[in-house]
């Protein structure tokens, strides 16, 4: 019984590092989007990200979605999960993140944000907010 609560500690100590990483990534990089800074965010997401969209189209979708909602006012964490495949992605190592989030003009969002390991970092992926 203590060998089982041995493996089981271990293992939640080896994933925590990779589910500070995904989370820290992902807040960081709503960050630029919080800010209006969309040509960053575009610039730091995932090589993926931004070989399916150019940037100037982030740029447009991304500003007609978020500046009319105002300013974040508070965000919390949902959920973390993490997956090897996606639907219409290609394989890989992802934490799809979601986030309770209340802005000026939308008192209750749900914002998802998947983050891709891109290299040796978190980026990201995939943003939808509902």
């Amino acid at each position: 019984m203590k060998l089982i609560a041995g493996l089981l500690l271990a293992v939640a100590l080896l994933a925590a590092p990779a589910n500070d990483q995904a989370v820290s990534a992902a807040q960081s990089w709503l960050q630029l989007v919080d800010t209006g800074k969309y040509a960053d965010s575009w610039r730091e997401a995932s090589s993926y990200f931004r070989s399916r969209l150019p940037q100037q189209q982030w740029v447009a979708m991304v500003k007609s979605v978020r500046e009319p909602l105002g300013p974040v006012v508070s965000r919390k964490q949902l959920s973390l999960m993490f997956s090897k495949t996606l639907p219409g992605a290609p394989d890989g190592n992802y934490a799809v993140v979601q986030f309770q989030t209340v802005l000026r003009n939308k008192a209750s969002a749900v914002e998802t944000l998947t983050v891709m390991a891109d290299g040796d970092q978190w980026r990201a992926a995939g943003y939808f907010i509902k």
